[in-house]
């Protein structure tokens, strides 16, 4: 059986904080977060939360950790199409439709792409549809042979910058799935090891040989800020931006051989699903 206790130890641990670093961080003695740990003071409600906090533990797991102290669930998990979603909804779609001509894209926690602008259902238009069946991943797009890797040009520098993200990420959220999704492409490299930098790069660029011409970008990450709903903490917002003139000229005039999208939700290529 689970207890909270139990488990802020582990979170302690893959934060690698002593009981001493976490009672700081958090105000309170360390005899107490031993006491907490060894399940001999039951910590309020307030107190998970606080201790969570200073752990950076995301909100699906907090939950976890309130439910084994015996407390009801905080946050709620509203899916992003839901009728209560709809502002969040549509101002994603608007930050996805002002970043055209450039490709945007947003993944959940799981790397899953939830919704894309017209410019990224460009690039995907190169991949096998096998790969486009639901859920569509954007680490098996980039990577698997029959996906975007046989268009990227420096696919080892990629491969090194998903992997360094997908350790971080097992690292914070001990998420399984992300963790299969690791081995499947990574797993005779540990987590942990060190990961080969470009030496004469600011950011790692993506360069794409397309029939069009070769298109080089590189990549910002937006996330919600002070999130109260799983969801919103656990999805992205994956903007790709122009690396040169040449190919943010490629990006203008590929936006002008197609339609324009609309100005909402159902304007953008798919939810891919």
């Amino acid at each position: 059986m689970e207890t909270v206790g139990g488990l802020l130890r582990e979170w302690r641990h893959s934060r690698r904080l002593s009981q001493l670093d976490l009672a700081l961080a958090a105000g309170i003695s360390p005899r107490y977060v031993s006491l907490v740990e060894t399940g001999r003071s039951r910590p309020s409600a307030a107190m998970v939360l606080r201790l969570a906090a200073e752990l950076d533990v995301p909100l699906r797991h907090r939950n976890r950790l309130l439910v084994s102290a015996g407390f009801a669930p905080r946050y709620r998990e509203r899916p992003l199409d839901g009728p209560d979603m709809s502002a969040v909804r549509d101002a994603v779609a608007r930050v996805l439709g002002a970043h055209e001509p450039y490709p945007a894209l947003v993944v959940d926690r799981r790397w899953n792409i939830v919704m894309t602008n017209a410019p990224a259902g460009h690039l995907l238009t190169h991949v096998d549809p096998a790969l486009l069946a639901p859920p569509v991943n954007m680490v098996r797009l980039g990577l698997d042979p029959r996906g975007l890797a046989s268009l990227i040009v420096n696919l080892d520098d990629v491969r090194a910058f998903l992997r360094a993200r997908l350790a971080r990420q097992v690292a914070r959220t001990g998420d399984p799935v992300v963790g299969v999704l690791y081995d499947e492409f990574f797993a005779d490299q540990e987590r942990d090891g060190p990961v080969p930098r470009p030496a004469s790069e600011v950011a790692v660029p993506m360069i794409f040989r397309l029939p069009e011409g070769e298109l080089r970008l590189f990549s910002t990450i937006t996330t919600f800020g002070t999130p109260e709903d799983i969801t919103l903490d656990e999805v992205s917002i994956e903007s790709y931006y122009p690396a040169d003139p040449d190919s943010a000229a490629l990006l203008h005039s590929l936006a002008q051989a197609r339609p324009a999208s609309g100005p909402g939700p159902d304007g953008f290529v798919p939810r891919v699903d």
